[in-house]
C-alpha cells in the first residue's frame, strides 16, 4: 500500500509505532489515501496482467465494485482517477456505481 518504514525516533503524530517486548522498534508511516488509490490501481493491473483500460466492460464494472468497497471514491478526484485508469468517462464510472447500487437493492431481503 506504499507505507514507509522509519526508525521509531522519526515517528510523527500520525505514524504507527510498533513495539517488541516494551521497546519501540519501528515506525510505519501510512500514505495519504490518494497515494493508496494509485497503489491499488497498479495492483489491479498486475492482477489482470494488462492495463485496466484494456479490460472488457464486465471486468471494468467488477473493478469499480472492488474499488468502491475499498473506499476509492471517498478520495478527492477518485472518480476522475479511476475513469482515467479504466479509459472511460466519469459518467461511465458513475453508471457502474449506480448499477452496483441497484443490483444490491434487488438482492436485499424484502421487509414485511
Amino acid at each position: 500500500m506504499g507505507a514507509e518504514i522509519l526508525g521509531p525516533e522519526q515517528a510523527g503524530a500520525d505514524d504507527v509505532v510498533l513495539s517488541w517486548e516494551g521497546t519501540d522498534v519501528v515506525a510505519v508511516r501510512l500514505p495519504q489515501l490518494s497515494e493508496s488509490l494509485d497503489h491499488i490501481l497498479a495492483a489491479m493491473e498486475r492482477r489482470h496482467g494488462k492495463p485496466l483500460s484494456e479490460l472488457d466492460r464486465k471486468a471494468k464494472q467488477e473493478t469499480v465494485r472492488i474499488l468502491e468497497a475499498r473506499g476509492a471514491f471517498s478520495v478527492r478526484h477518485g472518480v476522475e482517477t479511476v475513469a482515467g485508469a479504466l479509459g472511460v468517462s466519469r459518467f461511465t464510472v458513475y453508471n457502474y456505481l449506480n448499477r452496483e447500487t441497484a443490483l444490491n437493492r434487488e438482492k436485499a431481503p424484502k421487509g414485511d
